[in-house]
């Protein structure tokens, strides 16, 4: 977008990309009449229906409870059939009309979506035997739902879900390392439809409990004007720095990421604005475009909704939303940093001097002791709302929460009121002319917006409620906030208020609508990825994966691993983000976790799972296809390709963190003891970021020499894998007998790790030996057992039965389900080994210190070179 383009001009680009984002997002069907009537109330409805079953209503009335069968079911029944409604068979299809075969498809497919739920009680008493009737549903099904897929996600994803069911098909003619049985017809579709085995699976049901809820909250943040609030405030604290615009992209990004799931939209959301801003400052098109498209797609590893992966993992992985949360924060936190880093390292190349004055000159103590007031305020505003809440329910017991609501509406009337006392915030920034904004009023013009996610913060932490019902509670707090804030607004200025309550009921309808639309593709796509996920458990295809991967990667976990990225980076570049992550969790994930456990590597599932996540969204930036990208380049007016290139350059400090936390799980914050270490991991963690930014950009303070960026490399390896070195130094772990297995067990740390070796025969008749690991969470209250039979206790509660058999141990059972069978832990296995934390290794992180002193050095050399070149040494940001 040009700097000088006429106002119809930029109006027509808005327009383009506002089409864009619809068709990505929310399909590009706009239509009036009795269709638009019907998709729009039908919107609402699924998002009233969606709020009905998160809430704890249906249980304290009695009324209106749905199982998870039924839900499912319901849900991809009004799923298929808005489907239908709201996206065109072809692009270029109108838009403004709607044929009758749509019509026809759409109920039809709701009606073969939602049969589980319409007859659940007749097909509850004939399982396993279905009838004519129940075939025909079902294969009528599959087929609309590959062709509503098409629609919502295009060809790739239709593809690949009709190459999975051909596979069931065609299993006795296939070669022997892909060859099985083969499935009839009749029980392929009653595996795939009239079970929760294939699409009505562990996919949508995450999509009904968790996802919809979570992106409806982030549809009416973005309504409300949250979104607009946190791109001025970005602009307020950043916009006069070097490169202010490029740095505002990141953070305004970081933060959309926090609630959103749509790349497409918040790379348009904030590149309007960010892209001819840093094509002003010096960018240039391509970088202006790739900067805000690898910020964008990065928002989706930033928790707490990580486009939606973070709800399938509670389900994948076995572990609690809030387990989710505090591994991916470190990951996501140092990927940002990192780019945040690069744009100041691209101003410092391109010689880009500050776009925006910054107000009265400070010195860098002032900036700094401004920084730190800032900082130490935020915190202590917290600690008190902490601190508050949990006095009032130490002093008040059970009527502390309407104690608390009080509290909260308190807050939010004296935060609107403040806000009213001043002027709106602009729902624009200038290109031609940006003016930084000021940063205080600014930031205090909307604190009431951060009410809804503190709600969620406070449900997710304090009252330790589900993802789910946390969320409802947030989407109750955002509605009731969005119906008032208006008429408050104008009650606190003396306006009339009917006209601003008035658009306050049109928003929060809005709202509604769109994140209904917004879902539609996600739960199409997670019944499509269980269509996948159900041809693979009916084939036993994962098996064979796993002695394919073995024989392509030899048996090396590094090999391995690039062969699993490229898996994720080819199967992203034809489908969305969530089933990409699906897919490859279902395959992959414990392929990776087995052949790393028979080479003696204890990988964490949360780390496999990640890994393949990450890989998954660096598709959304890598050329030929890129949505994100091709959004970008068209504000920009850039070709795509080469922006995705220049993309894909900045996305490689994200590209390395993956391989980094898969043989370092602490910086998933796994096995971390202590405030010191976790400030070392931390610190190590951000400056190995850092480290490596520099190199990847050639340059630090100047241009950096190639054995400079050698040693950068080196300096990074070293903060971010000080445990490589110090394995040639002495062991990680020590070996115990196994005897001593329920005493080790006993002894462990609350959600320390038990790490064996154990062997036996695999199913395919071969002696195996592996390591594995199992998290041991502390004995519940109550529970005052001791020494062997506290062991055995905390074994019980990971999934483990162990049987000891004189001087040798053996797995008696594993539960289904367990930490412990997603881990590999196999039943009639013996425990060889029983490895424990060596406690004459010296700490790892000694080897920061020459990992730092090598810094020092490179930072001091290019200091002289700058000096002896008579180069400005900049110093501000």
């Amino acid at each position: 977008m040009s700097t000088t383009s006429s106002p119809s001009t930029i109006d027509q680009q808005n327009a383009q990309l506002e089409q864009l984002v619809a068709d990505v997002d929310r399909g590009g069907r706009d239509v009036g009449g009795i269709t638009g009537a019907v998709l729009f109330c039908g919107a609402i409805a699924w998002s009233l229906f969606q709020l009905w079953y998160a809430s704890p209503l249906p249980f304290a009335l009695n009324l209106g409870i749905f199982n998870d069968t039924e839900a499912r079911a319901l849900h991809l029944g009004i799923a298929m059939f808005l489907g239908y409604l709201a996206y065109p068979a072809r692009k270029s299809s109108p838009r403004d009309k709607m044929p009758l075969i749509d019509w026809v498809l759409a109920i039809i497919a709701g009606f073969c979506g939602a049969y589980l739920f319409l007859f659940y009680k007749e097909l509850a008493t004939r399982p396993g035997i279905p009838t004519n009737t129940d075939i025909i549903v079902a294969a009528v099904g599959l087929l609309l739902l590959l062709e509503v897929t098409r629609r919502a996600l295009g060809a790739p994803m239709a593809i690949l879900g009709t190459v999975f069911v051909a596979y069931v098909f065609l299993g006795p003619w296939l070669p022997d390392a892909l060859a099985h049985r083969g499935a009839s017809i009749e029980r392929l579709v009653s595996h795939m439809w009239l079970t929760t085995e294939g699409v009505y699976g562990v996919a949508l049901g995450v999509s009904v409990s968790y996802i919809f809820i979570f992106v409806l909250l982030g549809s009416l943040l973005d309504r409300c004007g949250a979104g607009n609030y946190m791109m001025q405030v970005s602009f307020a604290l950043l916009g006069h720095l070097r490169g202010g615009p490029a740095k505002v992209a990141v953070v305004s990004s970081a933060v959309n990421g926090i609630v959103s799931a749509s790349s497409v939209a918040n790379v348009v959301t904030g590149g309007i604005f960010t892209i001819p801003l840093m094509k002003k400052a010096g960018y240039g098109g391509i970088r202006a475009g790739a900067i805000e498209t690898a910020s964008s797609v990065n928002g989706q590893i930033m928790p707490p909704v990580m486009g939606a992966a973070a709800f399938l993992m509670i389900e994948y992985v076995g572990i609690p939303y809030t387990d989710i949360l505090r591994h991916a924060l470190l990951p996501a936190s140092i990927s940002y940093i990192a780019l945040f880093y690069i744009v100041h390292l691209e101003a410092l190349k391109l010689g880009i001097q500050p776009m925006m004055s910054a107000g009265q000159p400070r010195t860098f103590l002032q900036k700094l002791a401004g920084w730190g007031m800032g900082i130490a305020g935020s915190l202590i505003v917290m600690a008190l709302v902490y601190w508050i809440g949990i006095g009032v329910q130490a002093v008040a017991g059970d009527a502390a929460t309407p104690i608390l609501v009080v509290i909260l509406i308190a807050l939010y009337l004296w935060l609107l009121r403040v806000s009213a006392s001043h002027p709106d915030l602009p729902t624009e920034i200038s290109i031609t002319n940006p003016v930084k904004p000021e940063s205080w009023p600014t930031v205090r013009s909307g604190l009431y917006f951060l009410i809804p996610i503190g709600v969620l913060v406070w449900c997710l932490t304090v009252e330790r409620f589900s993802a789910g019902l946390s969320a409802f509670w947030a989407v109750v707090a955002m509605v009731l906030q969005m119906l008032t804030q208006r008429p408050l607004i104008a009650w606190f200025r003396k306006q009339s208020v009917a006209p601003a309550a008035k658009v306050g009921v049109s928003e929060t309808i809005t709202g509604l609508q769109e994140g209904a639309r917004n879902m539609i593709g996600i739960a199409i796509a997670c019944g499509t990825a269980g269509l996948i996920v159900g041809a693979i458990t009916l084939t036993g295809l994962g098996l064979r994966m796993t002695a394919f991967v073995e024989l392509v990667s030899m048996g090396n976990v590094l090999l391995m691993l690039l062969f699993t990225a490229a898996v994720c980076l080819v199967l992203g570049l034809g489908m969305p983000t969530t089933a990409n992550y699906i897919l490859m969790a279902t395959l992959m994930a414990p392929v990776v976790v087995e052949l790393g456990a028979q080479s003696g590597l204890v990988i964490p599932l949360i780390a496999v799972h990640m890994f393949v996540f990450y890989y998954g969204i660096m598709a959304d930036i890598t050329p030929p296809v890129g949505l994100a990208t091709f959004a970008a380049a068209a504000i920009s007016g850039e070709d795509p390709i080469k922006t995705g290139v220049q993309g894909v350059t900045y996305a490689m400090r994200t590209a390395v963190l993956p391989f980094m936390f898969i043989f370092n799980p602490l910086l998933l914050l796994i096995d971390v003891e202590g405030a010191w270490e976790l400030f070392l991991v931390v610190g190590g963690a951000v400056l190995a970021s850092l480290t490596f930014a520099a190199a990847s950009m050639r340059w630090m303070r100047a241009k950096a020499t190639w054995l400079e960026v050698a040693l950068l490399l080196l300096v990074t390896f070293m903060l971010f894998r000080p445990d490589f070195f110090m394995n040639y130094v002495a062991p990680k772990y020590e070996v115990r007998p196994t005897t001593e297995l329920l005493k080790v067990a006993a002894e462990m740390p609350p959600k320390g790790r038990l790490v064996v070796q154990i062997k036996g025969m695999s199913l395919e008749g071969e002696d195996k030996q592996k390591t594995v690991a199992v998290p041991l969470a502390a004995l519940p209250e109550g529970n005052e057992a001791t020494g062997d039979a506290a062991g055995l206790a905390r074994l019980s509660a990971a999934g483990l039965t162990v049987m000891a058999l004189g001087d040798q141990a053996q797995i008696a059972a594993v539960r289904f389900g367990s930490q412990a069978r997603r881990a590999g832990w196999e039943q009639g296995w013996d425990i060889a080994e029983v490895k424990v934390p060596n406690p004459n290794r010296p700490s790892e992180f000694w080897f920061y210190v020459p990992a730092l002193l090598i810094l020092a050095l490179i930072w001091f050399k290019q200091g002289v070179r700058m000096r002896r070149e008579g180069m400005p040494q900049p110093v501000s940001a």
